[in-house]
């Protein structure tokens, strides 16, 4: 199955490369630039491609990003502390942001004649964000079938859309993914800071995955305390 994938850069997307080079025929990656934070999540994203010798596509969707404002990713917002799964972490919502990535995704798949669109949506994103969820996913592949019906035959996968990140650690390792090559950290320090909702959902995943984290954080013991908070609340 010749497969597109959307890589942001994370270790989400960076492992499903990896796991879609070995198990399908791997044709490129494709990252935006939305104005987000800050783009050293896009240098690992370009960094894999070389490393599995496809093509990177980066669309610049600036300008969009630009109109889709509230969100900490996008806006002078602070990015909050905390596990994900709090109702703090709705502040990093950019809306329908996997939607027009994913429509744009289908496009250049189907122009160049790919087989699928995946992208690395989890378990763990569905108490935040709604178009990671897998009522999304199955409706929207629905509707992409109709935009193109007649034209190409595109589908939408998505591997992890019913499993943790965890899971994508395990994965990930298994098919050689090189984890300190991934961004997750929404503040762009010089170090993941360790604090924020994808710092601490990174370093527990690795802990539950019984995998070693290579990752350097400036406080790489947060993410105990932020557990713990979630299970009080």
């Amino acid at each position: 199955m010749k497969t597109l994938v959307i890589c942001s850069g994370g270790l989400d997307s960076v492992s499903l490369a990896h796991i879609v080079s070995a198990e399908h025929q791997l044709t490129r990656l494709v990252s935006f630039d939305y104005g987000q934070r800050h783009r050293k999540e896009l240098d690992y994203a370009a960094s894999a491609a070389v490393r599995l010798g496809v093509p990177h596509h980066l669309i610049d969707m600036r300008t969009i990003g630009a109109a889709l404002t509230g969100s900490a990713l996008t806006d002078d917002i602070d990015v909050p502390d905390g596990h994900y799964a709090e109702d703090t972490m709705r502040i990093t919502v950019v809306p329908n942001r996997n939607a027009i990535m994913l429509a744009i995704g289908f496009g250049i798949a189907a122009a160049n004649g790919d087989d699928a669109v995946a992208t690395a949506v989890h378990g763990g994103d569905h108490f935040i964000y709604p178009d990671c969820r897998p009522e999304f996913t199955t409706a929207f592949d629905a509707m992409q079938r109709q935009a193109l019906d007649g034209y190409a035959d595109v589908q939408l996968y998505t591997p992890f859309v019913t499993r943790s990140k965890a899971d994508i650690v395990a994965d990930g390792a298994k098919h050689g993914t090189p984890f300190a090559e991934t961004w997750s950290c929404y503040k762009g320090g010089a170090v993941h800071c360790g604090r924020c909702g994808t710092c601490v959902e990174r370093r527990e995943a690795f802990h539950l995955a019984g995998v070693e984290d290579p990752t350097s954080y400036a406080d790489p013991d947060y993410w105990t305390t932020a557990i713990e908070a979630k299970e009080a609340s």
